[in-house]
């Protein structure tokens, strides 16, 4: 499954666990909050002021 900024960052986790060190590595310490349950990569980079792009680049395995 390809993810996209859309993709909801729970659902992420859900489907590859793995996936948690590119979230922490750019600051997002919080993927236990609840609002990681419903936040988009969108909302998510938005709000920690992290490149969107990049990240799905690292969480997609092209990068």
């Amino acid at each position: 499954m390809k993810f996209t900024k859309d993709s909801i960052v729970g659902d992420i986790l859900d489907q590859k666990p793995e996936c948690a060190e590119h979230f922490f590595a750019i600051g997002m310490h919080c993927l236990g909050c609840p609002c990681s349950r419903s936040e988009t990569i969108a909302q998510a980079c938005a709000a920690h002021g992290a490149d969107a792009d990049a990240l799905l680049a690292k969480l997609n395995g092209e990068a």
